[in-house]
């Protein structure tokens, strides 16, 4: 397998330092963080830590349950920090502390090929401080951890018993081939021709997943895992871009570029993500995005970055194990001048289209993020139709997001089998039942079914999206139609348009999570208040459905908890062969709340139906 006629055959790599900071460019960072005390404060943050980290005792090999990844990402995050302040202050205690990380994992009988993550984040540490250090190591620590990373690295590879990720077009595609060009590149002169091999086969392979960002640069496997898949593919590109001067084409692929759109756009107002699939509710700072922006050359994609690099984010950030890579792609942007984005809707195509609106980019504004796709794609949920929403700083529809797969695993859980009979679809937070869409006659969504967003609209005053969500519950249903809408900057109506088949009538249960204190107001009425703010939930119709909530208890021992949460919504009987539609609004304090809001069908909603996120 060759990448472009195999040119990286016919191409010289720099010497050590060659993984992507080259010698001399230190003081590029340097010269950063003289211009804005932004940038100054993440760079004093790293040091920080590195001084912390002095104290601690290497990584051990400690495997819990069938991974070992949370020590490689800990030993990856110890030895990027600590080379980086190596790099930059030439302190030889933060070199003497990284070698010894570096010496202490390359002992280990093995990286736990079995799950390849583990080996490809620890293939990633070990190759970035072998690279950093490598001018200054002893011959014996060369040879040590340069044969660590071939045979415990890159050799693994090789091996068809560890490498079915070279076929798969999801995060552990480019997980892994970020790792293992890494690894050929720090090892490049020790072994040539291996390297060649395994950079040519990382270049063809990474094109897989790297396809799944047409057309519009969604990522399918959402917020935690575009943060992970996402900066391992960064990495490997930026590493070839050094090594080579060369991407090989790979930038030019549909949809990647503009994945940085998609990422911006998923944080809401509250500082909370569209948590969806097998995502958590925190936000993360993301080096790649400072990438994406220096090669689009546009600030404006750091609009929610900006606000997490700040001083008083530094103890959050520092978990983050590729954060010194913010210094090398930050590309000279002062952060106090980076602009809010000039769109405030972003709409997706692909295999899980999402629709992501908000009224505007400032903190009160009010989001909406609205998914389609399927619940048989990797990480996948039967949340298809459901959404988040954002008004005043809080985040009123909620989503659970993920488990912690060990402690379902650890119960004999049968979690990866995607089959619409599967365990998976028993664990409570995994289900339709548990998320913000609909239930028709107390079923399962079809896990092969599939939803478009069959058209969208950025009209100011009716920002829309309308998702076909009838594959999913073809037993039950002829249509089912969702439409959501940021109307008038002020409120949010959620309008679901259904018909039933002939000749079973269909119970449509319409389901919301919150973590909000919920009052009853009337049959059609609730109050929600969260955080010294209120919201008022409307259902318009149907006229005989009656507003109720339920407890967010779980289901089985193996269940996580959710405290503090409960469910508000009603049901909605349908008799057989009959079209009928069901409006909720969703309307903050201080925006007009009566006369009650007439939301019209579907078909009247302002459509546009190209789906390429421009003006």
């Amino acid at each position: 397998m060759t990448a472009l006629n195999g040119q990286v055959e016919k191409l010289a790599v720099p010497g050590h330092p060659r993984i992507l900071l080259l010698k001399g460019e230190e003081a590029n960072i340097q010269r950063t963080i003289a211009s804005d005390n932004a940038w100054k404060n993440v760079h004093q943050s790293i040091l920080t830590e590195c001084d912390r980290l002095l104290l601690v005792p290497p990584v051990e090999r400690i495997q819990i349950g069938r991974r070992l990844l949370d020590k490689s990402r800990e030993c990856l995050r110890r030895v990027f920090y600590l080379s980086y302040a190596w790099r930059m202050t030439r302190d030889k205690k933060y070199f003497d502390r990284a070698e010894k990380e570096l010496l202490a994992v390359a002992a280990f009988s093995d990286w736990n090929p079995t799950h390849f993550l583990d080996v490809a984040e620890m293939t990633t540490s070990v190759s970035i401080g072998y690279d950093w250090l490598y001018n200054d190591l002893s011959p014996a620590s060369r040879a040590t951890i340069s044969a660590a990373i071939i045979q415990k690295g890159i050799e693994p590879s090789m091996d068809p018993k560890y490498n079915s990720w070279l076929k798969v077009s999801h995060n552990w595609n480019q997980v892994c081939n970020g790792g293992m060009v890494l690894g050929a590149l720090a090892i490049y002169e020790d072994r040539p021709e291996l390297a060649k091999t395994v950079i040519n086969r990382a270049i063809e392979s990474v094109k897989l997943p790297m396809k799944e960002y047409g057309p519009d640069g969604g990522y399918m496997e959402g917020y935690g895992y575009w943060g992970y898949g996402t900066s391992y593919n960064v990495l490997l590109i930026s590493a070839l871009e050094k090594a080579f001067g060369n991407d090989f084409g790979l930038t030019a692929i549909p949809g990647f570029l503009q994945t940085a759109g998609f990422m911006e756009n998923m944080t809401g107002p509250s500082r909370k993500p569209f948590n969806f699939f097998d995502s958590g509710e925190g936000t993360e700072l993301h080096p790649a995005m400072f990438w994406f922006a220096a090669k689009i050359k546009d600030p404006s994609l750091l609009w929610v970055e900006r606000d997490l690099m700040a001083a008083a984010e530094s103890k959050r950030y520092l978990g983050n194990t590729l954060l010194p890579a913010i210094m090398i792609w930050g590309g000279n942007v002062p952060v106090s001048k980076i602009a809010a984005p000039a769109s405030t809707v972003w709409i997706g195509g692909g295999r899980n289209p999402v629709a992501l609106m908000r009224s505007a980019w400032d903190a009160n504004a009010i989001y909406v993020g609205m998914k389609g796709g399927s619940p048989s794609l990797n990480h996948g949920h039967m949340d298809v139709g459901s959404f988040v929403m954002d008004a005043d700083g809080v985040r009123w529809a909620m989503d659970f997001g993920m488990q912690n797969y060990e402690s379902l695993e650890s119960q004999k859980v049968d979690l990866w089998n995607m089959k619409q009979n599967s365990q998976r679809w028993e664990v409570f937070r995994y289900n339709n039942f548990a998320h913000n869409t609909l239930t028709a006659n107390g079923q399962l969504q079809n896990v092969e079914g599939s939803a478009a967003i069959i058209h969208s609209s950025k009209t100011p005053l009716f920002i829309n999206a309308v998702v076909d969500m009838k594959d999913l519950y073809k037993a039950t249903l002829a249509k089912a139609t969702r439409g959501i809408a940021i109307i008038n900057n002020s409120y949010v109506a959620v309008r679901d348009e259904v018909e039933t088949l002939q000749p079973a009538a269909a119970t449509i249960r319409w389901n919301m999570v919150t973590a909000a204190k919920v009052t009853i107001l009337d049959e059609h009425t609730a109050e929600l208040s969260k955080d010294g703010k209120t919201l008022l939930l409307q259902l318009l119709e149907p006229a005989d459905a009656v507003l109720k909530t339920w407890p967010t208890t779980p289901t089985h021992e193996y269940d996580a908890a959710n405290p503090g949460t409960l469910f508000i919504g009603f049901e909605a009987k349908v008799p057989a062969n009959t079209k009928a539609a069901i409006t909720v609004v969703l309307t903050p304090e201080g925006k007009p709340s009566t006369p009650k809001p007439k939301v019209q069908a579907l078909s009247d909603w302002p459509a546009k139906t190209t789906l390429n996120n421009q003006p």
